[in-house]
This record gives structure tokens, sequence and C-alpha cells, in this order.
């Protein structure tokens, strides 16, 4: 992630150290909120709706940040523990400022998506909130450890990676079934996961060069005998003959040529 790796160099002073916490701290203000309010400051205040933005409620592009991912308490608690947790691992692989520009971008692609749902639709029931921002940090996490287990309802153990494929089947079943609005909302929200896991593949596994270098090799290790690895290509030996032989490659032949420890230094070089 080159594009990363540059802007962390110039802006990574300024990224926030401990925003796991402090976006769990969020949502307990947000819960406490909507308690007090008997479940109606969602949509009063919090919920990100364009058309009220463009009717003067500015404040609805920072207060849906606060908006709690579940109205029960008890569950709430487990869920903030478990963001906390998901949060925390991803910045001790990342590093802060990545992180925080994870977050970023997510909460930036909600706000686009919601403005770009509302110019198609035209609606003005258009309630959104950090559900694909919390989906994309799920998803981040999954695909760095896929092994991990978590145990739903504090009973069944489950794998990471089932309960990500789970939400993508969902996803992807939305994307099939809903409108345009709903494909909008789901592809914009999600920018943020796309563009990491797509900037971390390493497609030079795929390109033509080592596709050929691989199949070269395969080639070269069916050809000794018995299944050997290495072959002097002098004396022809391979470690099957002789386990006290090593073998090296002449950085001065033109092309792939290994030898024993016996010709390294003896043998005539390809030119």
């Amino acid at each position: 992630m080159n594009w990363l790796y540059r802007l962390e160099q110039k802006f990574g002073k300024y990224a926030i150290t401990n925003l796991p916490l402090y976006i769990v701290m969020l949502y307990a203000v947000g819960a406490v909120l909507d308690v007090l309010s008997q479940g109606t400051i969602y949509y009063t205040y919090l919920s990100l709706n364009p058309y009220l933005i463009l009717h003067g409620q500015i404040w609805r592009i920072v207060t849906f940040l606060a908006a709690a991912p579940n109205t029960n308490i008890i569950f709430l608690v487990f869920v903030l523990l478990f963001y906390y947790s998901i949060g925390q691992s991803l910045v001790q692989v990342w590093g802060a400022f990545k992180f925080n520009m994870y977050v970023l971008i997510g909460v930036l692609g909600t706000i686009a998506s919601a403005f770009l749902v509302y110019a198609v639709t035209r609606s003005p029931l258009i309630f959104m909130d950090t559900y694909y921002v919390n989906l994309s940090m799920f998803l981040a996490y999954a695909a760095i450890f896929p092994e991990m287990r978590v145990y739903l309802y504090g009973i069944l153990p489950l794998k990471v990676k089932w309960l990500a494929i789970l939400d993508v089947v969902l996803l992807a079943f939305s994307f099939i079934q809903g409108g345009i609005g709903t494909r909008i909302a789901i592809v914009v929200s999600l920018l943020n996961f796309l563009l990491f896991y797509f900037s971390t593949r390493n497609y030079r596994r795929v390109s033509p060069k080592e596709v050929h270098r691989k199949i070269k090799y395969k080639r070269q290790v069916n050809k000794n005998a018995g299944g050997a690895r290495h072959q002097c290509a002098v004396c022809h030996r391979t470690e099957l003959d002789d386990p006290n032989l090593e073998f090296r490659y002449c950085s001065k032949c033109n092309g792939n040529y290994e030898y024993c420890n016996e010709h390294l230094f003896t043998h005539t070089h390809v030119k």
C-alpha cells in the first residue's frame, strides 16, 4: 500500500492513537441518549438523512457516528467489547494511521452513499448509520484473522471466516434483490474494505513471468530422478545420491544452473 505509506510519512503524526476506544465511547453516549429519549433520538437527531441535512440539519453529518449498533443495553455491552477488540487488533496489525484512514474512508463512503442514493431516489426517508463501517471493520478483521474463534451468544464457537462468508452472502443477496439505492449504498459504503483489500493483494504471484517461472521449476523437479529438488548441472548428482552435498546457483551463468559444492567454483560458466 504505497499510497498509504506516503500519506503516513506526511500525516502520521496526526493519527488518533486510541481510536477504537473513542468509537466505543461514542456509541455508549449514543446508547444512553437513546434510552433517555425512549428510542426517538435516532430519527430526531442522530441518523444520516440527506434530505434533512440539505434542509438545515447539518449536524447529522457528524451525529450519525454516535448511533449505537444495538438498542438492547445488555447485548450492546458485548457488541461494543467485540468492536473494541476488533479495532485494537487492526491497530496492532496496521498501525494507528492506517486504521484511522480505514475508518475515515468508511465514514466518508457512508456519507457519499447516502447522498448518492438520495440523488437517485429523491426519497426523504433515507436513514443511515455506521452499520457498513462496522461491517467493513469486521470483514477486514476476518481477512487478517480468518481462523480466530468467536462464541456466538457466548456458547457456540465459530470461526470468524464463516461469519464473514455469511455476511458476504447476505450482502450479495441484498445487492441482487435490492434496488439501485441499495446497490449504491453497499458498494460505496464498503469502499474502504475494497480499497484496502485489493491494495494488499500480492498480484506478482499471478503475473505471467512468475507463472512461467513456477512451471519451469516444476518441470525441472520432475526431470530429477526420484523427485529430487536439486541436481548438479555438471555431475547430475542430486541430494538423493549424497545427502551431504550442498547445492547453489551460479550468479555468473546465464540461466538457472545449479551446482553441487564440488563443482560450484570449478565449472565452466555458461554464457
